[in-house]
């Protein structure tokens, strides 16, 4: 099995850190969908990161989906919990994280325009969504010892640190962790994991 993306894009990193956790082994080829883009077209014509190819040579593509295959076949413990209230928070959770990565990545994008075609109106507008999710983490986050839906590691946690992760790489002046004391132990903590060790978002 092979995993098609650069570990400095939050979504590629879920996928492979979940991939991990569930005992999914894989080779990762680290292309870019930039600098790489006539390589990956070769391999997945949509050239989207990530990319899962299975050994008889199915693709699927979007780290969520990618991970609930591998929430279905892997055999670590699950990472969503099976309590409805407790699953329902995680998925909250998960739901900001993923818009905290989307406005971050979109923020870089709009970087890579010309200074005379970057939309001001529209990058204000995505840096207070970006602010707005990680106010929400942060309410959600604080006053909590250890993980933050129950007492094991799901999906949310992982979500939340690798986008804080990929944030404060693209955005620290924009997101800066004096301002969401929480969120950055929290991040902290999650990077100590060995998952997150071997896959470095460089």
């Amino acid at each position: 099995m092979k995993l098609i993306g650069m570990l400095d894009s939050p979504f590629v990193r879920r996928a492979a850190i979940t991939l991990t956790l569930k005992g999914l082994p894989f080779e990762h080829l680290s292309l870019s969908v930039f600098r790489n883009f006539d390589e990956f077209q070769s391999i997945n014509p949509l050239v989207k990161a990530p990319t899962l190819i299975g050994d008889d040579g199915w693709q699927l593509v979007d780290s969520s989906l990618i991970i609930d295959w591998a929430e279905t076949v892997g055999s670590g413990p699950s990472l969503m919990p099976a309590d409805p209230a407790e699953r329902l928070r995680a998925l909250r959770l998960t739901g900001l994280a993923l818009i905290a990565a989307e406005k971050s990545v979109q923020i870089v994008y709009e970087g890579k325009r010309s200074e005379d075609h970057r939309d001001a109106g529209w990058l204000a507008r995505v840096q207070g969504q970006l602010k707005a999710a990680y106010t929400g983490l942060e309410r959600e986050a604080r006053g909590r010892d250890g993980w933050l839906v129950n007492s094991t590691l799901t999906q949310a946690d992982i979500t939340i640190a690798v986008a804080w992760r990929f944030t404060q790489l693209m955005q620290p002046e924009l997101i800066a962790p004096q301002d969401y004391p929480a969120l950055a132990a929290h991040s902290a903590r999650a990077e100590l994991l060995p998952a997150f060790v071997a896959l470095q978002p460089v």
